[in-house]
C-alpha cells in the first residue's frame, strides 16, 4: 500500500492542478460566457428576454452589453420567481465571485452541510440555471458571478436596503474611518495591533467569520447588547445612537459590532449578521412554490350548469347596456371617458354597482360592440357590430366577449381611482391599459385549469403561489390586485362556476372556440310568456329576439335571474303606441305569447292609455299643441305646472309654445297627460327604438408588456446574426505593412478607394472572404466579413457571414477592408 504521507500531496497538488486548468478554461466575462454557449442555448436567452432583439446586436459582444443594461436587467430580475430572485439577492452580499459552497450556505445557513433544509439545497440548481440561462449570472460553480449591473440594483447601500436586509461588510463600513480608530477596535476585540489598517480590517473581519471566537466574544456582551443586535439582525441594519450612547451600545461600538455609519447612526456589519443569523442571507427562504389549495369541490355538471347561467346573465347585460345608449347615449368627456355621473346612471340602468357597471361598459368596448359616435358633441353609442352581434347564437355571443376580455389590457377595476397627477380615472378613458393584466388572466386561469375538474381554489392560497411566481417590487402589488379582479371578473362573466373553472372556460384558456362547450348548457329560447293578474309578465326563460325585443319596449324589467319579471305601466303601455303599436296590436301580441289568459286589467290599461293616446297633439312650429277639447286646453292653461313650457292660445283648439316638442312631450306626460308627436302633415310620429349607431370601428388594441415573444423562425434568424457579426468582429486579420498614425493595433487601418477596390477584386477572383466595414444608409457601422463574387458598377456583391445570405454593399460605403489570416479563411 502507498504511504498515505506521500500520497496525500500528491492528491493535493492534483487539486491544485485542476483548480488551475479550471480557472484557466473558465470564461473572463459575460461575452465570453455567452459565446461558448450553443445556438440553442443563445436562442432561449433571447426567448426569455425578447427586449435584447430590439434590434438584433451586432456580434456577442454588444449582446452581453445590453444584457447589462439597467432597463434590460430591471425587467429581467421582474420576471424571476422567489427563489431564484433570492439566489441572486444572495449572490449580492456573497463574495464576488463566490464558490457554489458559499452561496449554497448563504440559502441554508448551518444546518446546510446537514441537509436539514426546507428544500433549498436540492432547489439551487434549478434557481441558478435559471438565473444563467437569463446570463444575470456567469461563470462555473467556483467562480459564480452575478451581472453588475445586477449587483449594484440588489446590494445594500445607504439610500437602498438590501432585500435581505444585511449591511455593508466591515471593510465597506470602515473605509472612511482613522487608521488610529481602527487600531482602537482591533485592540478593545481582544486582537492583536497591525501594522497598516487593511491588516487591522482583515483581521476584524476574521474574527466576526470564526463562529468559536464570535461566540466567546459575544459571551462577554451585556444582555442589553444582545437585544440591540435582535433588533437590527434581520434589517433594516441602521439604528440611530445619541452623542452619549448607552453602554451596550457603546460596547457593541467599541469592539466593532457596530460601526458608524454617520454622526448619529451607526450599521451592523454584515459579517456579524451572518454570524447571527446562523449564515442565512435571508429570514425565510422560499424554494418552493406553495401550492394552490382546494377549498371546495363540486360536481363538474353543476360547474357549467352555474358557470352557463352567468354567461346567460352576461349576455342580456350587456345588450341592455348597448340598447339604454341608442337613442342618447352618455357625453364622451374631453379627456375620454364616462363621467361618474353618466357611470352612476348606467349602474342604476343595469341595476348594479358602480364597479360592476365600469366591467361591462369595457367588456362591450373591448368587444367593439360600443364606442364614441365621432360628432361635434361626442356621444356613446353602440356600433354596426351590435346588430351582427344580436344576431349570433348566444354561445357564439358568449364567445366574442370572452375572447375579447381575455387578452384586454383596459382594466375596470382602476375605474375609480387616481393617477399619478391627482386626477380620477374614469371608465371607457385613457390611462387604463395595464400591460400586465392578459399575463395574469392567463396565470390565474391556468392555475385553475390545474386542479381538478370541478374543484375550486383557496383565493388566498392562489395569490400566494402568485406572488411566489413573480415577487412584487415595490409598495404596490399590482398583480395582485389584477389576479383579484380576474377571479370577479371570471364569476360574472361565466368562465368559471362556483370558484371552479368551466368546460368552456377551460377551451377558452386553451384556445379553442368555447361555443360548441357552452351552446349545450344554455337553455333553447322560448316564444311565450306567463301573463299574471298583478300586471306582471313572467318569461321562463330567454326568448326569442322578436318576442323579447317587443316586450322590451311594452314592458319594464322588474327582476332577472333564471326567469325574467317584466311589468306593465301606463308609461311602457304608452312607449309601445308611440313605436307605432295599436291597442288591437297589443292585445293580439299578448294573446299570441302568452300561455295564460290575459288578465283583464291588463287589457283595461292598455285600453285606458290607447284611449287617451294622441288625444293631444305636439308639433314642430317651436312647437305646437292642439286638441279638438278646447275645454282641455283651458285646463292646461290653467295648471300651474305649465308655465315654464312657455303656452299661448292661437286658436280655440291650437296653443303655440316656446318649449321644443320633445321637451313639450315630456312636460305634458309629466302633468299626468298622453300627448302624441305629429309631423307636418298631422300624422302621428312613430318613435321607432333602432336608431344611433356610431362608426363602425375595430376593438382597442392592447397594449403590449415589453416587446413581443419573438417566434422560432425570428430566433434562428437573430443567432444566425450574432454568430456571423462574432465571426467578424473576432476575425484575426492580417495587418496592414504599415499601420497609419492613430490606428489601434489590430484595428484595420482606413483605406482608400483605390485599396479598397483593388482588395475586394482580387478577393472574388481567388474566392477568399475579406473583413469589411460597411456604414449603411441609416448611418449605421458594422464589421462583416464577406465572400466577393461579382465587382461591377461601384458594387460589390458576396456572400454576407453576417445575414447569411448574398448581399450587394455598395463600394463607397466600404470604410477599410483587410485580407483575413491564413487560419481565418
Amino acid at each position: 500500500m502507498p504511504d498515505p504521507s506521500t500520497a496525500e500531496p500528491s492528491t493535493a497538488e492534483a487539486r491544485t492542478a485542476d483548480a488551475r486548468t479550471t480557472a484557466a478554461s473558465a470564461p473572463r466575462s459575460l461575452a465570453e460566457a455567452l459565446r461558448a454557449r450553443d445556438d440553442v442555448a443563445l436562442a432561449a436567452l433571447l426567448h426569455a428576454r425578447p427586449d435584447l432583439l430590439t434590434p438584433v446586436p451586432g456580434d456577442v459582444t454588444q449582446l452581453a452589453t445590453r444584457a447589462g443594461t439597467r432597463a434590460s436587467v430591471v425587467r429581467a430580475l421582474d420576471r424571476l420567481d422567489r427563489f431564484a430572485l433570492q439566489t441572486a439577492e444572495a449572490l449580492a452580499v456573497a463574495p464576488d465571485p463566490c464558490p457554489y459552497p458559499v452561496l449554497e450556505s448563504l440559502l441554508t445557513g448551518d444546518t446546510g452541510s446537514t441537509g436539514e433544509d426546507n428544500g433549498a439545497r436540492a432547489a439551487l440548481p434549478r434557481a441558478l440555471g435559471t438565473l444563467r440561462d437569463q446570463a444575470l449570472v456567469w461563470g462555473d460553480d467556483d467562480r459564480i458571478r452575478l451581472v453588475r449591473t445586477a449587483r449594484e440594483l440588489l446590494a445594500p447601500s445607504p439610500t437602498r436596503p438590501s432585500p435581505t436586509g444585511l449591511g455593508p461588510t466591515v471593510a465597506e463600513a470602515t473605509s472612511g474611518m482613522s487608521p488610529t480608530r481602527i487600531q482602537e477596535i482591533v485592540a478593545t476585540a481582544g486582537l492583536p495591533a497591525t501594522h497598516d489598517p487593511v491588516s487591522a480590517v482583515s483581521a476584524l473581519t476574521a474574527l466576526f467569520t470564526d463562529p468559536k471566537r464570535m461566540s466567546a466574544l459575544l459571551d462577554e456582551a451585556p444582555a442589553e447588547a444582545h437585544q440591540v443586535l435582535g433588533r437590527l439582525v434581520w434589517g433594516p441594519p441602521y439604528g440611530e445612537v445619541t452623542p452619549d450612547p448607552t453602554p451596550p451600545v457603546r460596547w457593541l461600538r467599541d469592539r466593532g459590532l457596530l460601526l458608524p455609519a454617520s454622526a448619529r447612526t451607526v450599521v451592523l456589519p454584515r459579517e456579524v449578521a451572518l454570524y447571527l443569523r446562523g449564515g442565512l442571507a435571508h429570514r425565510v427562504t422560499e424554494p418552493v412554490a406553495p401550492a394552490v389549495r382546494v377549498h371546495r369541490e363540486h360536481r363538474p355538471q353543476l360547474v357549467d350548469a352555474n358557470a352557463a347561467g352567468q354567461a346567460l346573465a352576461a349576455l342580456s347585460t350587456v345588450e341592455e347596456l348597448a340598447k339604454s345608449w341608442e337613442q342618447s347615449g352618455p357625453p364622451v368627456l374631453r379627456a375620454g371617458g364616462l363621467s361618474v355621473r353618466d357611470l352612476k346612471r348606467t349602474a342604476a340602468t343595469l341595476d348594479t354597482t358602480e364597479q360592476s357597471a365600469a366591467f361591462w361598459a369595457e367588456l362591450a368596448y373591448a368587444a367593439g360592440l360600443v364606442a364614441g359616435d365621432a360628432e361635434a358633441d361626442e356621444r356613446y353609442a353602440p356600433t354596426p357590430a351590435f346588430d351582427g352581434w344580436l344576431e349570433l347564437p348566444p354561445a357564439e355571443r358568449w364567445s366574442t366577449l370572452a375572447r375579447a376580455w381575455l387578452p384586454a389590457t383596459r382594466t375596470a377595476g382602476l375605474v375609480g381611482e387616481q393617477d399619478s397627477k391627482g386626477r380620477t380615472l374614469s371608465a371607457l378613458g385613457p390611462e387604463l391599459d395595464r400591460s400586465a393584466a392578459p399575463e395574469v388572466r392567463h396565470r390565474v386561469l391556468g392555475l385553475l385549469a390545474e386542479l381538478p375538474e370541478g374543484a375550486s381554489p383557496d383565493p388566498e392560497a392562489l395569490l400566494a403561489r402568485l406572488a411566489w411566481e413573480r415577487p412584487p417590487r415595490g409598495a404596490s402589488d399590482l398583480r395582485a390586485r389584477l389576479a383579484r379582479w380576474t377571479l370577479t371578473d371570471a364569476e360574472v362573466l361565466g368562465v368559471t362556476g362556483r370558484g371552479a373553472l368551466s368546460a368552456f372556460g377551460r377551451a377558452l384558456l386553451e384556445g379553442r372556440d368555447p361555443a360548441p362547450e357552452l351552446a349545450p348548457q344554455l337553455p333553447e329560447p322560448v316564444d311565450h310568456v306567463l301573463l299574471q293578474a298583478d300586471l306582471t309578465a313572467v318569461a321562463p326563460g330567454p326568448l326569442r329576439r322578436p318576442l323579447g325585443d317587443t316586450l322590451a319596449v311594452l314592458a319594464e324589467v322588474e327582476s332577472k335571474g333564471g326567469a325574467t319579471v317584466y311589468r306593465f305601466t301606463p308609461g311602457s303601455v304608452r312607449r309601445a303606441l308611440d313605436a307605432g303599436h295599436t291597442a288591437v296590436d297589443l292585445h293580439a301580441f299578448l294573446a299570441e305569447h302568452s300561455r295564460t289568459p290575459v288578465p283583464q286589467p291588463l287589457s283595461y290599461l292598455i285600453d285606458d292609455v290607447a284611449r287617451r293616446h294622441g288625444h293631444l297633439r305636439v308639433g314642430a312650429a317651436s312647437s305646437y299643441l292642439r286638441c279638438d277639447d278646447d275645454g282641455m286646453l283651458n285646463e292646461i292653461l290653467a295648471d300651474k305646472r305649465s308655465v315654464g313650457l312657455g303656452l299661448r292660445r292661437l286658436a280655440p283648439t291650437v296653443l303655440a309654445a316656446q318649449a321644443e316638442p320633445k321637451a313639450l312631450l315630456d312636460g305634458l306626460r309629466a302633468m299626468g297627460y298622453a300627448p302624441a308627436a305629429e309631423s307636418r302633415t298631422g300624422d302621428v310620429l312613430v318613435a321607432r327604438a333602432d336608431a344611433h349607431r356610431a362608426p363602425a370601428r375595430t376593438a382597442p388594441a392592447p397594449v403590449p408588456d415589453g416587446p413581443p415573444v419573438p417566434d422560432a423562425t425570428l430566433l434562428g434568424a437573430a443567432v444566425r446574426a450574432i454568430r456571423a457579426g462574432d465571426l467578424a468582429a473576432t476575425a484575426v486579420r492580417k495587418e496592414p505593412a504599415a499601420t497609419p498614425s492613430g490606428a489601434a493595433p489590430g484595428e484595420l487601418p482606413r483605406t482608400s478607394a483605390a485599396e479598397t477596390l483593388a482588395t475586394v477584386q482580387a478577393a472574388a477572383l481567388t474566392g477568399s472572404a475579406v473583413w469589411i466595414g460597411y456604414v449603411n444608409a441609416e448611418g449605421a457601422a458594422s464589421q462583416r466579413v464577406i465572400a466577393p463574387v461579382r465587382v461591377e458598377g461601384g458594387f460589390v456583391t458576396g456572400y454576407d457571414h453576417t445575414a447569411d445570405e448574398v448581399r450587394t454593399f455598395a463600394l463607397h460605403r466600404i470604410t477599410g477592408v483587410a485580407e483575413l489570416a491564413e487560419d481565418q479563411v
